[in-house]
């Protein structure tokens, strides 16, 4: 009788490496997909990150041309994002029905100050 317990144990113990070999190939492959996910995400945040430098250049530059001061406008953004609620409702004042807004709040397509998209 001593053989037939040793082999119902065996069996057992065989039953479990066969399902944690099983469960280690399922994290395994897990695994090498969340890595191929991460890989493709730090693609992806790099070329953003190189579009925003290349598009903040582009702004930069137009702002020195209007003779904007970008350090002036950076400290008002941020002095608004430090009060969200006036924030917020200054935003909620200036979006168009169609959800489009400009930042002088019509719907004309000219810029502040720039009557030539209206013909005026």
């Amino acid at each position: 009788m001593g053989f037939g317990s040793t082999a119902k144990k065996l069996q057992t113990v065989a039953d479990l490496a066969e399902k944690l070999y099983a469960k280690v190939n399922e994290i395994r492959e897990r695994v090498e997909a969340m890595q191929g996910a991460v890989q493709t995400t730090e693609e992806r945040v790099k070329t953003l990150e190189r579009d925003l430098a290349e598009q903040r250049a582009i702004v930069e530059a137009i702002a020195e041309a209007q003779d904007v001061d970008v350090d002036a406008v950076l400290t008002e953004v941020s002095d608004e994002a430090d009060t969200p609620d006036e924030a917020g409702a200054e935003d909620a004042d200036t979006v168009g029905t169609d959800g489009d807004a400009n930042a002088d709040g019509d719907d004309t397509g000219a810029v502040d100050g720039d009557d030539s998209a209206t013909g005026a």
